[in-house]
């Protein structure tokens, strides 16, 4: 919307100008200048604009800073992600607080050192995530009648672009090509994310003549880590799994979107506008009720579909 307002903004000024012109009249010096609330409005537009960009590229950086924790100390993190899918911990509390629980909950996992590095830096986490928190509050009340923007943070998939593993290009049409897209999110060393693959495949041999697809987005293959994918590739072999997988830019709606996920597997259904729809499922499918229950909601999406047609 604020892209719209400044279009609106031109418009107004050239349709004043048009009308000007029309009168069959000489515009003089002073009906040239644009008008005082014009400017105004232009200058207010922008500097909205440059706030609402520095606080983006900010927030950008702050989850940069968390990324980096996480790779300083890749080893004992993985086997935290790995345990999300087991907790019992609020996926709706503060992220310091989901992490410390899944920690405490299996405590006995880790060693006296690897307990002091997490502790280190989920205190570190606590401070990014303030942070966070007051510029996300910031940019929302900024965007509040920005309808537009907030309709496309609803879809951080409507511009989806990557390649799948043999290195095809993938975008939107992913999704309009289906009744319902199941997109699962999963990293190679995590362990109930692994466990589920035959699973999915399963459910993608299911739902093909559904209209429904299964898609993986296996989180350290993106911006095309080559090696990545090949780790990936072998794991998926591994479990009779054939179904697409993709690589996406960490940079893309998409991508900020599945860095944000606390718990693995993750997984969504988007239907034919790129729309998530329903609540994500944590935890694997090779769980019987998670199995049917994700059935029946992808059943209700292709329902929707068909009786929207």
């Amino acid at each position: 919307m604020k892209t719209r307002k400044n279009i609106i903004t031109i418009l107004t000024l050239c349709a004043a100008l048009s009308l000007t012109a029309c009168s069959g009249k000489e515009a003089t010096e002073e009906s040239k200048k644009p008008s005082t609330s014009t400017t105004a409005d232009a200058k207010e537009s922008k500097d909205t604009k440059e706030s609402k960009d520095a606080s983006t590229k900010k927030l950008d950086d702050l989850y940069q800073q968390e990324n980096q924790i996480f790779a300083d100390h890749s080893e004992v993190w993985d086997k935290v992600f790995g345990m999300m899918s087991k907790t019992n911990a609020d996926s709706d509390s503060a992220y310091a607080d989901f992490l410390t629980a899944t920690i405490e909950e299996n405590k006995s996992s880790f060693t006296e050192d690897e307990l002091k590095t997490l502790e280190s830096d989920i205190e570190t986490i606590r401070g990014i995530e303030e942070q966070i928190s007051k510029l996300e509050d910031e940019l929302a009340t900024t965007g509040s009648a920005d309808t537009e923007d907030a309709a496309d943070e609803d879809t951080p998939f409507k511009d989806l672009s990557g390649t799948d593993f043999d290195g095809n290009k993938v975008d939107g049409t992913l999704f309009s090509n289906n009744a319902v897209t199941v997109l699962n999110f999963w990293f190679t060393g995590c362990k109930p994310c692994v466990a589920e693959l035959s699973k999915l495949n399963e459910m993608n041999e299911a739902i093909k003549s559904m209209g429904g697809e299964v898609v993986g987005i296996n989180t350290e293959t993106f911006d095309s880590n080559e090696s990545a994918i090949k780790d990936a590739k072998k794991v998926l072999e591994s479990q009779g799994a054939t179904y697409r997988n993709l690589s996406i830019a960490s940079d893309s709606n998409a991508g900020k979107y599945a860095s944000e996920i606390m718990a693995f597997p993750t997984t969504i259904l988007v239907d034919r506008n790129g729309k998530i729809v329903g609540d994500p499922m944590l935890g694997g499918i090779d769980d019987p009720d998670n199995y049917d229950a994700l059935m029946s909601q992808i059943q209700s999406v292709i329902d929707a579909d068909s009786a929207n047609k």
